[in-house]
């Protein structure tokens, strides 16, 4: 074999991995889309079923057990204004903003004395003036809002934690990208329930138009179908190089006979 279909033959061996790679990484990206597509569905199904529920009273008898994700619920408590926290980078219609996230601690049997993480609603963010939310009402208080079964993420490339403790000793607001349950329960001793809700009555100034969760799950299967043809395409590369490669193999002996 001359050293020019040696050099061919490693270049089609080159080529024919390069194409199997290829086909490997589209097959999983594409069924990577299809899982997301799977995920987004059960979310939408998981959505319309708790609205399709009636509103719960949580109280001595019902509670939060008996209740589905996206259901209305009512509570009674008082609010922990004290520990409100505010959610950077939310943005409502184009405008940049925060949601204002603050405990409220129940009063209703069994869960008497924990408290449930509400996002009060949405506040503008004022160019060059420090964020601040409206005060809480003193008291008992009657709210509402739907049960999410966390605090919605941003994606987030560097950590925003919260004070050590809660309430901030320095008397500051604290800002963070996202928040969870359990921080909050860890910097400020309270007893949390391990859900949210968004509230839906009225809020004072913050508004609580909620944007739902991006459950657009054709797009997925859309760009599932792109991959796989992606693979497709890699796939007859492949075959073709491999037919040429073979046709050349076949070859060499008997030119090899005649030289």
């Amino acid at each position: 074999m001359s050293s020019t279909t040696r050099f061919s033959s490693r270049r089609s061996l080159l080529a024919l991995i390069a194409l199997g790679l290829l086909m490997i990484l589209f097959v999983s990206l594409g069924r990577w889309q299809l899982d997301r597509a799977q995920e987004r569905r059960a979310l939408a199904e998981q959505i319309a079923h708790g609205r399709e529920q009636a509103p719960v009273h949580v109280d001595s008898q019902v509670g939060l057990e008996h209740s589905s994700f996206w259901q209305t619920i009512a509570l009674q408590g008082t609010w922990r204004g004290d520990l409100t926290v505010l959610l950077d980078n939310r943005n409502f219609k184009g405008k940049p903003g925060y949601w204002v996230a603050t405990p409220f601690v129940l009063d209703q049997g069994t869960l008497t004395g924990s408290a449930i993480l509400v996002l009060r609603g949405w506040l503008a963010r004022q160019p060059g003036r420090p964020p601040r939310p409206p005060a809480v009402p003193g008291g008992p208080q009657h709210i509402e809002g739907e049960l999410l079964e966390r605090v919605p993420r941003l994606f987030e490339l560097g950590a925003s934690p919260l004070p050590a403790t809660l309430p901030d000793p320095a008397g500051t607001l604290p800002v963070v990208q996202n928040l969870t349950v359990n921080e909050l329960s860890a910097r400020s001793g309270l007893k949390m329930q391990a859900v949210v809700l968004a509230q839906t009555s009225p809020s004072g100034a913050l508004l609580t138009d909620w944007p739902d969760p991006n459950i657009d799950f054709e797009k997925n299967n859309g760009y599932a179908l792109q991959w796989f043809g992606f693979a497709l395409i890699a796939l007859c590369a492949w075959l073709g190089v491999a037919w040429k490669w073979l046709r050349r193999t076949w070859r060499a002996p008997s030119t090899t006979r005649k030289a």
